[in-house]
């Protein structure tokens, strides 16, 4: 049928919103059910202000030439081309003339309106940024309905995950004043308060306790309550009459719920709910069920319903199915080692509680290194495996088959260094521990990722050794990809102390390289790259005081052999700033020389150390009486001795350990003059008597790292240290004592080789005998304890960031007969260490020291420290 159409006919397209049209028409006869082919003579674009209208007409498909029919489906196509773009509140097309077989086109668009800016309301400004982060929304986007959706979905989501279950979100546009076909986002954000657990019921469970299923779940927990009272008649009632029956394991039993139900103390984990987190605790429960035998546990419902304070509640529902234990474990496709064997390293023995994850340990990786896989890959087999079948099982008794490939011995191919910017490949090679040639082995590799942290130039959480095996030939490569981290440091400083300003300038360039000094081109600032260390340090207050000192070290001495050699010199002279021919100035110089040198052992394992060190020191004194009592406080003394300490240092990591332990045992010793000489030394002055210094001193030092949880580590530590005297007559020398309390940081005092160990708790040196009497010339004897548990913060090698609680306690003594290593001074307190590499180890810490100090009221209390470089430590 024919019509003749005066007016415009729309054509609403169902797939679009109601915006979207199709306008066809203009005093022409169309035949709906004989659609007409035009050609299109031309296309023009209305309602556009932003866009090119030349794209626009590219997007909807259209062309001029174009053969279209009308009605049909090309016009409606070109509308949702433009409509998909998500830039139009509105699309039309509409016939603007007919000619003949030529049809004109209009295309009108309403644009939507872009994003001037947004704004949030009702949450901090550290918030605001982190939202801010999620969303990513940027000036000049589009606004559309999804962008509006998307972004509270998001901001709904970043509080949900934060326990905030009723967090309110509303976006209102605002249209800009300056900018058209703008508008600006208020986002208002009402988080209300988080959701709270009330109360876990759990069901089903024999096994174990309510309370002990709860303590499975690591991240969800009940909130905190504290209602002693609460049915406290039921209570005694049910007390009395368990003792009148005698019942009483009941009266314990009754008594131990009554708590745990009215009595709970939450301090280190929130009761917030995060589904997320429940998840994960649903999983725990069954893998702690798992792990005692119960392989068939499940948490076969789980139902949350709020309270109607906005609490939540959860039931979770248990099957722990039956208990299992290992009967017979066999061996199969083992040639290398027998079964016997095998047995004694899986540890697993028939009886055992049927534990999957111990036995899946104990066969591929465990921490030790001691399983059956470590076995095989130390000796070379890349390819071996396992697989643990269970192959009966009967009544509460499970059989099991390992089913070995060993398969050949991979040897290693191609041993290659990436990443390193700035240090030389030759010093990280000569740090491998795998070498071209060698036979593959796991400890190998993992001993090379410790030896690359310890250098100190690497980020060692980022430490990544890529193994790529090739079956085919039996070989395998490996490629160590580092990531350089800053290891220069600078100390400039300047605070009051001693009556004066004291001004300090340090650097220490810990990959240094003496060979391209004379190379202008390696200057960027200074030589690197060839691992050896040079220290330059200056310290001064006006014409009082002065100290300056120079040190270097080679790690590699030759290049062949981890044999280290150090120098260093140092010089430092305090005087009452009067003029050197004044009779009333008084000075104490002290000048030094070190000349060390450091082996690597291999006995008894290659984790010892050996260093030997020559030291030479001369200490002037003019009319200086106010650190010694003895003599005239005029005269030089001389101190050569020789240092020789055997460590082994097995620590995982310099800045942050979490496993292993440094243990030292250190001698330093000067010639005992004395046994070679007929003079009477009690007829001698005290000047002349200590002319030539002679004494033994050792030192006793333990540190061990143990992993508690992730990355919670308790550190345990032990310090000895005894200075002893060749001759009765001479006595202890005054020098190279200990000095007890503080912080650790010698500033000016070091003169007389004192040896000044931190303890945090009280003031600087105040547990050094007879410190507040003017006798006071340190202790012979000292011991220090510490327990301390840490945990990080922030493991960026940028800034390494850990916090510390810690236990500490000591003391020192004057002679060797009043040593009780136990009668110490205890503290406790906690703290925090931030490892910058420009900078080292700075370290705040807060002590409260428990006992009195006698003759010093106000050395002990709460105390704050400041140490630089492990001081206090």
């Amino acid at each position: 049928m024919r019509k003749r159409f005066i007016h415009i006919i729309l054509l609403i397209l169902p797939a679009m919103a109601s915006f979207a049209q199709v306008n066809i028409g203009q005093m022409e006869e169309i035949d709906y059910s004989n659609p007409k082919e035009y050609e299109i003579g031309g296309i023009t674009v209305s309602g556009v202000k932003y866009l090119d209208n030349s794209a626009l007409i590219m997007l909807s498909g259209l062309s001029v030439g174009d053969k279209i029919q009308v009605p049909g489906e090309i016009i409606s196509k070109a509308v949702t081309n433009l409509w998909e773009q998500g830039l139009f509140e509105n699309v039309e097309i509409s016939a603007t003339k007919i000619q003949g077989n030529l049809i004109f086109l209009d295309m009108y668009m309403k644009e939507r309106p872009r994003l001037a800016s947004f704004s949030f309301s009702g949450i901090k400004k550290a918030e605001a940024d982190d939202i801010r982060d999620e969303i990513k929304l940027a000036s000049g986007d589009v606004v559309t309905d999804n962008l509006l959706i998307r972004t509270k979905n998001i901001i709904q989501t970043h509080y949900y995950d934060k326990g905030y279950l009723d967090a309110e979100i509303t976006i209102k546009q605002i249209k800009d004043t300056i900018r058209v076909n703008h508008v600006s986002l208020a986002i208002k954000i009402n988080k209300k308060e988080k959701v709270r657990v009330q109360t876990i019921n759990i069901s089903g469970n024999t096994e174990f306790e309510d309370n002990t299923v709860k303590k499975f779940m690591k991240d969800t927990k009940e909130k905190g309550s504290f209602k002693p009272f609460l049915g406290i008649e039921n209570l005694i009632f049910e007390i009395a009459k368990d003792a009148v029956t005698l019942r009483f394991s009941d009266m314990v039993e009754y008594t131990r719920k009554y708590i745990n139900r009215n009595i709970r103390v939450r301090l280190f984990k929130s009761s917030k709910f995060i589904q997320d987190n429940l998840d994960a605790d649903k999983i725990n429960i069954v893998k702690k069920y798992n792990e005692r035998g119960y392989r068939d546990a499940m948490i076969i419902s789980d139902t949350t319903y709020r309270n109607p304070d906005g609490s939540i509640n959860i039931d979770l529902a248990i099957n722990e199915g039956s208990k299992y234990y290992f009967r017979n474990i066999s061996w199969v496709g083992n040639t290398k080692y027998p079964d016997a064997f095998l047995n004694r390293v899986l540890r697993v023995e028939k009886g055992d509680v049927y534990n999957w994850e111990l036995l899946n340990a104990n066969l591929t990786f465990n921490q030790s290194e001691d399983d059956v896989s470590s076995l095989y890959m130390n000796d070379g087999y890349l390819f071996f495996s396992a697989m643990p079948v269970e192959v009966a099982v009967e009544n509460d008794s499970i059989d099991l088959e390992i089913r070995i490939y060993e398969g050949k011995q991979a040897t290693l191919n191609k041993v290659t260094v990436s990443g390193n910017t700035r240090t030389n490949d030759h010093v990280i090679v000569r740090e491998l521990r795998t070498r071209p040639g060698q036979l593959f082995s796991r400890a190998d590799i993992i001993r090379t990722t410790r030896e690359l942290a310890q250098l100190r130039y690497f980020n060692p959480e980022t430490i990544n050794p890529n193994v790529n095996p090739n079956p085919a030939e039996g070989t395998v490569d490996i490629d160590y990809n580092v990531e350089e981290t800053s290891s220069d440091q600078i100390e400039l400083s300047g605070g009051w102390g001693y009556g004066r300003v004291i001004g300090t300038l340090g650097v220490s360039f810990n990959n240094f390289s003496l060979r391209n000094v004379l190379n202008p081109k390696a200057w960027r600032p200074v030589p690197t790259g060839d691992g050896q260390k040079l220290s330059l340090r200056v310290q001064s207050y006006g014409s009082g005081y002065i100290s300056y000192s120079a040190s270097f070290t080679e790690p590699w001495l030759g290049g062949r052999k981890a044999n280290s050699l150090s120098v260093s010199y140092y010089h430092s002279l305090f005087s009452n700033g009067l003029p050197k021919d004044n009779p009333d100035r008084y000075s104490f110089a002290t000048d030094g020389i070190t000349v060390g040198l450091g082996r690597r052992l291999t006995w008894p394992d290659d984790f010892f150390q050996l260093y030997i060190g020559f030291n030479f020191q001369k200490y002037s004194l003019k009319n200086y009486t106010n650190i010694f009592t003895f003599g005239n406080g005029t005269g030089n003394y001389n101190n050569f001795n020789v240092d020789i300490v055997l460590s082994r240092n097995s620590v995982d990591a310099p800045i942050y350990p979490r496993s292993g332990s440094l243990i030292s045992v250190g001698l330093n010793v000067t010639p005992p003059y004395s046994a070679f000489s007929t003079t009477n030394y009690a007829l001698l002055s005290e000047n002349d008597k200590y002319k030539w210094i002679e004494f033994h001193k050792w030192a006793i030092k333990g540190t061990f790292y143990t992993p508690i949880h992730g990355d919670l580590v308790l550190m345990a530590r032990a310090k000895y240290g005894f200075l002893g005297s060749y001759n009765t007559e001479i006595g202890v020398t005054p020098f190279e004592r200990f000095y007890l309390g503080g912080d650790g940081l010698s500033g000016t005092n070091n003169f007389d080789g004192r040896e000044i160990v931190g303890m945090r708790g009280y003031g600087n040196e105040t547990l050094t005998p007879n410190f507040w009497r003017s006798s006071n010339t340190g202790g012979t004897i000292y011991s220090k304890y510490t327990l301390e548990l840490r945990y990080p913060l922030s493991l960026n090698p940028n800034a390494t960031i850990f916090g510390a609680a810690f236990l500490e306690a000591g003391n020192a003594w004057a002679k060797f007969d009043e040593f009780q290593p136990f009668n110490v001074y205890k503290a406790a307190g906690f703290g925090v260490r931030v490892f910058l590499p420009m900078f080292g180890l700075l370290g705040l810490d807060w002590g409260y020291g428990f006992n009195d100090v006698p003759g010093l009221p106000d050395a002990n209390r709460g105390q704050f420290h400041f140490s630089i470089n492990s001081s206090i430590d």
